[in-house]
């Protein structure tokens, strides 16, 4: 047995010390995604004051159950579907500027009550088992207010039911490219790589364009590069220009 004299604990001391401050350094912040609303804007309002601010969403219940919990302004817990990652949306990380006012919107809207989801047929869930789905609240479409409310960004990351372009404000944000690349927040990958072509009509396109979420899944081809989707004979789309 190694006998450790107050020496060796010191030092095992500092080491812990110094994991933890680079954790701290190191800590995840997602795309960077950030705002400045503040808890202090929706306190005061009712939740008849924010639904009635939004129509009726076109979106169809597929399940229904009681929120049980809010981990942020983008993942809650629902009774007998298990934890639901909004699609679409991407919210800020813990820590980040904005982070307690999202959470804070999400809460007001679902947490103890029953919310219904529209869940994404073309991506069931993501790679940490969270359903993907559109919540629902009171007949309203939750993703959709966090992204007028300016509250979330874009995250659009096909395959997916789901075009979020089309919820999207004024001055609403876009996730890049590159930070949707490799998410931890949202459990997701890019699954359609740089670029996704057509092998029907040989056009490729950004995964951002709306005609790529329209793709046949047995139709769909993906390319690491611009050039590599051309010297396959594919033409660019002339909505995307990619």
């Amino acid at each position: 047995m190694i006998k450790l004299n107050k020496h060796h604990i010191f030092i095992i001391f500092i080491a812990l010390v110094l994991v933890g401050l680079m954790g701290v350094a190191v800590a995840y912040t997602g795309t960077g995604f950030s705002h400045d609303k503040k808890i202090s804007d929706y306190d005061s309002l009712s939740l008849n004051d924010i639904l009635s601010k939004y129509t009726d969403t076109n979106c169809k219940s597929e399940a229904k159950g009681l929120c049980t919990n809010v981990a942020d302004g983008d993942t809650i817990t629902v009774e007998g579907v298990g934890k639901v990652r909004l699609v679409g949306v991407n919210t800020p990380e813990k820590g980040v500027s904005g982070s307690d006012a999202s959470t804070y919107f999400t809460k007001k809207l679902c947490l103890n009550r029953e919310v219904s989801l529209d869940i994404d047929n073309s991506k069931h869930s993501d790679k940490y088992g969270r359903t993907l789905a559109v919540v629902i609240v009171d007949g309203k479409n939750l993703n959709e207010m966090l992204l007028k409310e300016g509250l979330a960004e874009i995250m659009y990351m096909p395959p997916s039911e789901f075009y979020p372009y089309d919820w999207a404000g004024d001055n609403t944000h876009v996730a890049s490219q590159t930070s949707t690349s490799s998410d931890t927040s949202s459990g997701s990958t890019n699954d359609a790589g740089t670029y996704i072509g057509n092998s029907n009509s040989h056009k490729f396109h950004y995964p951002s364009c709306k005609s790529s979420s329209k793709i046949a899944e047995k139709n769909k081809v993906t390319f690491s590069s611009r050039d590599e989707a051309i010297n396959q004979g594919y033409v660019p789309c002339k909505n995307c220009n990619p």
